[in-house]
């Protein structure tokens, strides 16, 4: 089971574990029991780890040894991959050049964007950059592919059964997600270097900008998460499992209904003296997609304006410094 460490004074509160074929393949009970315990665990907890989601694991392994080859690169190879200066949802970021919104510093990591692939001449290419693969590394592209797409599938049937508790038809999200913004990250935080900046933790604590997101297990520890109560939890999911948690567009959608989940990777002393290795799947509706707040979800009030996914995910890719603002 996953490891969930919290200070000894508080209480321990149980983060659901769910297995996505009781959804896809389970009686009637157990189909309902996983849609309660989906909306219950991003709702009241932030978070759940997905088991039997139908990923191949093995691409995870293979994932991880390839990144590890890529990101020791020199520095004048990786740069070759520096995507234009507005299209920085693909291709490789250098290290210290993303900071969470509103910080006055820099993450500490680099990473490598891969989005989805689509036929030329495709109409939905026109909001889509293309890929940049790295040439020394030929799988690269074949393995990361293949867990877009596998993972795209499970946050899919996630989303699917949201649609219940929301009051919303079965293929609403199945709708906002077509041919989507979805992007891969492919993270690397190397050793923590000798007189850094205090201030400058692996990932600065943040809300990801997305629907929701999907992790498999990273090659080390340093995640937190914040829990509806306001306490930072350390999570360490077992291998082969998925941690998933809402973003800001889910959040915007449901009037905070499910809250966005404030996360971070700090530090770590156990690990902070090795790099580690993640790959975060977030999952995005299409640019034209409206945030709207949903009618079951307006209580008092709606507390945002309506805003298309694409202008959102536009502003929040400025302010945390990842592509340049329209001149």
């Amino acid at each position: 089971m996953e490891t969930i460490a919290i200070k000894p004074e508080t209480q321990k509160r149980e983060v659901p574990t769910l297995s996505l074929a009781a959804y896809t393949s389970g009686t009637l009970e157990q189909r309902q029991q996983f849609i309660d315990g989906l909306f219950s665990g991003i709702k009241d907890y932030g978070f759940i780890i997905l088991t039997d989601h139908g990923v191949d694991t093995k691409l995870f392994d293979r994932g991880y040894e390839i990144l590890q080859k890529v990101f020791q690169l020199p520095a004048e190879a990786k740069n070759k991959y520096i995507p234009p200066a507005r299209d920085g949802q693909r291709g490789y970021t250098p290290f210290g050049k993303e900071h969470a919104k509103d910080s006055p510093v820099m993450d500490l990591k680099e990473f490598w964007h891969v989005g989805r692939e689509l036929a030329a001449g495709h109409p939905d290419r026109a909001h889509q950059p293309d890929n940049i693969w790295p040439e020394e590394f030929p799988e690269f592209k074949t393995v990361f592919l293949g867990l877009f797409n596998q993972l795209e599938i499970a946050g899919a049937t996630m989303l699917e059964a949201l649609t219940s508790p929301l009051k919303v038809e079965k293929d609403f999200f199945a709708k906002m997600i077509h041919n989507g913004s979805s992007v891969f990250r492919l993270l690397h935080y190397p050793p923590i270097a000798e007189g850094v900046d205090p201030r400058c933790l692996r990932a600065a604590p943040h809300e990801d900008i997305n629907f929701i997101t999907i992790l498999p297990a990273a090659t080390g520890g340093g995640l937190q998460l914040k829990d509806r109560d306001g306490r930072w939890l350390d999570v360490n999911a077992e291998n082969g499992t998925l941690i998933v948690d809402a973003g800001d567009m889910l959040a915007r959608l449901t009037n905070d209904v499910i809250p966005s989940t404030t996360h971070q990777v700090v530090n770590s002393p156990e690990s902070g003296h090795k790099s580690r290795y993640s790959m975060p799947f977030f999952m995005h509706p299409r640019p034209e997609a409206m945030l709207s707040c949903l009618p079951s979800c307006v209580g008092e009030g709606a507390k945002y304006a309506d805003i298309t996914a694409g202008q959102f995910l536009y502003q929040r890719l400025v302010e945390i410094g990842l592509i340049k603002p329209a001149q």
